[in-house]
């Protein structure tokens, strides 16, 4: 069951997700921790549209942001994509019913066009 603090943490991964822009941030920052600027050198973006995203992608809490001197070092945060996995694996049962249920028609094919 969902409780309100995990009803809203998984809204803000899902809302930091809507975009493919920012999914394709997430692929990058998944290889390794990179600076904003090195984030923009991926896009046809400006640095100030790529700060946005990183921004709802920290609020989605699946980055976080670290300061090193000058600059901003962005990370990306697995655990912050948990809620996001535990709402999609919910749906699995109905999956796995499914195909059970596929598995036992082939089955009783099977037994009635071979017996």
């Amino acid at each position: 069951m969902m409780t309100p603090s995990t009803v809203e943490e998984t809204q803000g991964a899902f809302r930091a997700l809507a975009d493919p822009t920012r999914r394709a941030i997430l692929m990058h920052l998944s290889a390794r921790d990179m600076t904003i600027g090195e984030v923009t050198e991926h896009f046809s973006i400006t640095r100030a549209a790529v700060k946005k995203h990183l921004t709802i992608l920290e609020e989605g809490q699946l980055i976080s942001v670290q300061a090193s001197g000058r600059e901003r070092i962005n990370r990306l945060e697995p655990l912050g994509l948990k809620s996001v996995s535990d709402w999609i694996n919910h749906f699995n049962q109905f999956w796995d019913e499914r195909l059970l249920d596929l598995q036992r028609a082939v089955e009783n094919h099977e037994r009635t066009n071979n017996g």
